[in-house]
């Protein structure tokens, strides 16, 4: 998976010079495995934990709402194909402020991301080593991450797949399992919930909770802006809107049956943030191996979606200091396996950071930084919906159905403040937003202003 900002000359470059090899479906594969990560197999239980049955409607409306980020992106990207996917674009419809700020905004929420994967795969350690810290597992995970990306591209690429495929098919294994058990095949000590019979029942929450769940919902989508990056890879750039709309198809029909089947067969109280949704909802079933097969599957999940962003992040950086938007010490070629040690070495700071804010606060991290990390993607997200109503000839309901996107994310973002358990991450995202936007504007005073000059 690699990740480019747009630069003057990258942008001149890839116009056209690369006339890629991948199939649409081979597109839509790649994103569902980059997608699939802990944000779904353990942050759904906060949205279910918040909202209860109802996190089904969530799961959907995030749904709609991606598809309306993506789809005109994917149109962008078919009338120009560029490497930089949404930050150029923002950059050629709002100036370079827009495609700098754009760019360091996706740095700083998969540093953020690395930070709640790694944090859940310390939280899901624990099922087997109740007594080790959650700081002892995630120096373990991370410097695990870091030997993978040091393996070189052909490492990365064959961890990724193998990855990618175990994840699929734990929650499909869950799927079944769960079918199995409520049609009466396996047996257990439990009386399901069922299906809601009330308006109570289904929001036992109220609308407050169903509003403060859509981030998770959404977080578990994330990664729909990587098919942007990759579609110039395409053989055929006209087929990037079908890729991505298979692969929303297939996450949706996905993460719905599997929400679905856990909150009719356990209540929503019964959910917590320290154990995957899937796991809850077995758990009364004679099935003693699922939770110790299903707990794995889950950590090779988040190992796998953690190494991709670390991996995404070291080459991110080298293009943004190639650009001129990061300092120049990133764009030299100090490589081990063609990875950039200078961009892998910040990235390192940042799991350094996460493993150091999971030691100080080990109680409410996962929450705090899973929102503050949703809530930077939908920010780029927003970016990419108005870019492109500036850039593309849309007809009245395309817009119409861009600014219900817009509406969409706000009520994403919005709603992380009507909860305190992950309020403080939405108060996280607005400072990462705060510094971008101070540096952005001391760059176009101090640095973009004197180049027009000259």
């Amino acid at each position: 998976m690699d990740f480019f900002i747009p630069s003057e000359k990258s942008a001149k470059m890839s116009s056209g010079s690369d006339k890629g090899n991948l199939k649409w479906w081979q597109l839509s594969l790649i994103g569902i495995g980059c997608t699939i990560g802990t944000g779904f197999f353990l942050g759904s239980a906060i949205g279910i934990k918040t909202t209860g049955p109802s996190i089904v409607f969530s799961f959907l409306l995030a749904a709609f709402g991606t598809y309306t980020v993506y789809n005109l992106l994917a149109k962008m990207t078919a009338e120009d194909p560029q490497d930089g996917s949404f930050c150029y674009y923002a950059g050629k419809a709002f100036g370079r402020w827009a495609g700098f700020s754009c760019g360091w905004n996706y740095w700083s929420s998969n540093i953020l991301i690395m930070g709640s994967q790694l944090t859940a795969l310390s939280i899901l350690s624990r099922f087997w080593f109740p007594g080790i810290p959650l700081w002892l597992f995630a120096s373990g995970y991370a410097v695990l991450a870091i030997l993978v990306v040091l393996t070189g591209n052909k490492g990365f690429d064959k961890v990724e797949n193998l990855l990618a495929v175990i994840k699929t098919s734990a929650i499909v294994m869950f799927i079944i399992l769960a079918a199995l058990a409520l049609f009466g095949v396996l047996h257990g000590d439990v009386k399901h919930p069922g299906i809601p019979s009330s308006m109570g029942k289904l929001f036992p929450a109220g609308l407050t909770g169903f509003w403060s769940s859509l981030i998770y919902a959404y977080y578990a989508y994330g990664g729909i802006e990587v098919i942007g990056l990759m579609a110039t890879r395409l053989k055929r750039k006209e087929d990037a809107p079908k890729a991505g709309v298979i692969m929303l198809i297939v996450l949706a029909v996905i993460y719905v049956l599997a929400v679905g089947f856990a909150v009719i067969m356990a209540y929503h109280t019964e959910f917590t943030e320290k154990e995957s949704p899937f796991v809850t909802a077995m758990e009364h079933y004679n099935l003693p191996f699922f939770p110790h097969v299903f707990n794995a599957a889950i950590i090779m999940a988040g190992f796998s979606t953690m190494t991709a962003s670390l991996f995404g992040v070291t080459t991110l950086l080298v293009t943004l200091s190639e650009s001129k938007d990061a300092p120049a010490l990133f764009a030299k070629k100090i490589k081990w396996k063609s990875v950039p040690l200078p961009s892998l070495g910040l990235a390192t700071a940042g799991l350094i950071a996460s493993i150091i804010t999971a030691l100080l606060l080990p109680g409410k991290i996962y929450e705090y930084i899973t929102t503050a990390a949703g809530i930077l993607i939908l920010f780029n997200w927003s970016f990419i919906i108005m870019s492109s109503f500036k850039i593309l000839e849309i007809k009245r309901g395309g817009k119409a159905l861009g600014f219900i996107g817009i509406a969409l994310l706000a009520a994403a973002v919005s709603g992380t403040i009507l909860e305190s358990n992950i309020r403080f991450g939405f108060f996280v995202s607005i400072g990462f937003v705060a510094v971008i936007a101070l540096v952005t504007l001391i760059m176009q005073i101090k640095v973009w202003n004197k180049e027009k000059t000259v």
